[in-house]
């Protein structure tokens, strides 16, 4: 039998997965790995944290744990396979199973043949056909260098004022590690909130004030119209549809394009992405496809559509699944969830499965529940207040998606999320779940459990909540009245600023059910609403037909500009 001759396309995650887990699995495995650029196997991820100062050294994106440089010549001598660096390529013929390389030094080229071809040419940062964008400090963050030269230029040239353009994960990053660099930053996101296409509003309003309390200027519901520039070449200024933004640092982050034009002039089937199956296949079953340059399907049977959403922990799994189905294994990639997660200053934000507006556009019967409270027992010094957003399925209450945001430890609740929904869990499922409890860790029902509870109590009537986006419009009308249920000293320190609401404390509701409007709506609320919850119950049983509670009380109010006031 002849020796099984594998050419991979691309050197950063997905490609040397495939490669290292390949030749553990096949020894004998002649495998080649061509890259176009000088470095291979780096992590981009960790670029916006070197701005920031996490870690001083570049090279650590380029290392492994132990300080080894990930170079051509480690892969070769430490992992067994051949690694061309500074190689592009520019051709496969499927007919004759060969791709055309050049050499980016030379201008040589040449065809290498392969029995399985692996393309992993990853994604680009988009750039937006807008005048200027090639000015000097104007930054795409996708490659060490642009994180070294980032920093490099802030201490050469002591630069000041920054502009994000694009409010998404690593905006978010970036303007984080720019304020700690004592830069003036402004965020500029096209649409109405931060991290569109992740989180719906409600949830992105209450992350905003977060940013804004950390001097990020959010410039929401701009579009950027033009880059302006001095005579030496370099930025000073960044135009939108409605003004015109003094900077002298300029970073674009406004998403990512798939690198499939090699697969697509190659005859294989893509739609804004490699399309694969799930042994990440192309339509030609001797190429295979992984990382930012595929498309995926979502793991919820509830969902059909394919999803662009590349991320590094995606692509080494697609990478493991090509390896082992070279090699003889079956382990299909199941596809994923949009599951994301970011660092936002003190705040974790990120999400799992699909958003509200997401199950709006796909005519899913669905409903969604809002929790606030702390991710540990209120006694313990380091409990941290945070939101849950949870979507779940009218007709069979499987979750549908999870939103966090807050101080709180919410990537731990998302992972729980992101497992239950992999397995197809219910509401009841997830509440079930044996999950870790100690003091130092969590309340002895999690916050991830609390809410599912809370989203069954809706389906099942018992809970009537309203978002704080319905509950803010009803009070714009002026036609409901607001029921404060907190106790006289949370009173005292934060008060809504509208002109119907009563204050009774909760254990005082029973006896003065007199002093409520029985022909008006009322709303009940807390600082998390979980008083508000059992206030709407007493004033039910009580005969009270209007009656909701505010989700996620005082806590998920993102209005306190317009309605709070001390």
């Amino acid at each position: 039998m002849s020796q099984l001759r594998v050419l991979i396309i691309g050197g950063v995650a997905c490609g040397p997965k495939t490669a290292s887990r390949l030749k553990r699995l096949c020894p004998d495995a002649d495998i080649t790995m061509i890259e176009r650029d000088s470095l291979i196997s780096y992590g981009a991820c960790g670029l916006p944290y070197y701005v920031e100062g996490e870690f001083l050294n570049i090279n650590a994106l380029t290392h492994t744990q132990v300080g080894l440089p990930r170079t051509a010549e480690f892969f070769e001598k430490t992992k067994g396979f051949k690694v061309l660096t500074r190689t592009e390529a520019t051709r496969i013929d499927r007919e004759q199973k060969t791709v055309t390389v050049k050499s980016l030094d030379s201008g040589e080229t040449r065809d290498l043949p392969y029995d399985k071809l692996v393309i992993a040419t990853g994604g680009s940062a988009f750039r937006p056909p807008i005048s200027g964008i090639d000015l000097d400090n104007v930054w795409f963050m996708t490659h060490p260098e642009h994180a070294r030269t980032l920093v490099d230029k802030i201490k050469d040239q002591g630069l000041e004022n920054a502009v994000m353009v694009g409010a998404g994960f690593i905006g978010m990053e970036i303007a984080e590690a720019l304020i700690y660099r004592n830069l003036n930053v402004t965020m500029i996101e096209m649409f109405d909130q931060i991290l569109p296409g992740v989180l719906d509003k409600d949830m992105a309003a209450y992350a905003q004030i977060h940013l804004e309390d950390n001097d990020v200027d959010l410039a929401l519901g701009e579009r950027v119209v033009g880059l302006e520039g001095d005579d030496a070449g370099k930025v000073t200024a960044v135009r939108t549809d409605k003004r015109t933004i003094p900077a002298d640092c300029v970073v674009v982050a406004v998403g990512t394009r798939p690198n499939e034009e090699l697969a697509r002039e190659a005859g294989l089937l893509c739609n804004r992405g490699i399309l694969i199956s799930d042994n990440c296949q192309t339509s030609d079953p001797d190429i295979y496809a992984g990382g930012d340059c595929v498309v995926n399907h979502f793991i919820n049977s509830t969902v059909t559509q394919p999803m662009y959403v590349p991320l590094g922990s995606t692509a080494n799994k697609h990478g493991r699944t090509i390896a082992n189905h070279i090699a003889g294994l079956q382990t299909p990639f199941p596809g994923i969830n949009g599951t994301g997660v970011v660092k936002a200053f003190d705040y974790t934000v990120g999400r799992t499965g699909i958003t509200e507006t997401m199950a709006q556009k796909l005519n899913i019967d669905y409903e969604s529940i809002v929790w606030g409270g702390p991710d540990r027992p209120h006694y313990m010094k380091d409990a941290r207040y945070f939101l849950i957003k949870m979507i779940a399925s009218r007709r069979d209450r499987k979750i549908l998606g999870v939103q966090v945001a807050g101080a709180g430890d919410g990537a731990k609740r998302l992972d729980v999320a992101a497992s239950s929904i992999y397995y197809g869990g219910t509401l009841q499922d997830l509440a079930d779940i044996d999950l870790a409890y100690a003091p130092p860790f969590s309340p002895p029902i999690d916050p991830i459990a609390v809410c599912a509870h809370i989203l069954s109590n809706k389906m099942d009537g018992l809970a009537k909540g309203l978002s704080v986006d319905d509950v803010k419009e009803r009070m714009d009308q002026g036609e409901v009245v607001l029921l404060d249920v907190r106790e006289p000293d949370e009173n005292k320190m934060l008060k809504m600023a509208y002109d119907k609401v009563i204050h009774i404390p909760l254990g005082e509701v029973r006896e003065r059910l007199d002093e409520i409007p029985r022909d008006k709506e009322i709303i009940t609320f807390c600082k998390i609403s979980l008083r508000g919850y059992e206030a709407q119950l007493i004033l039910e049983a009580a005969g009270f037909e209007r009656v909701w509670f505010m989700e996620g009380g005082h806590e998920a109010w993102p209005f306190e500009l317009d309605y709070l006031g001390m």
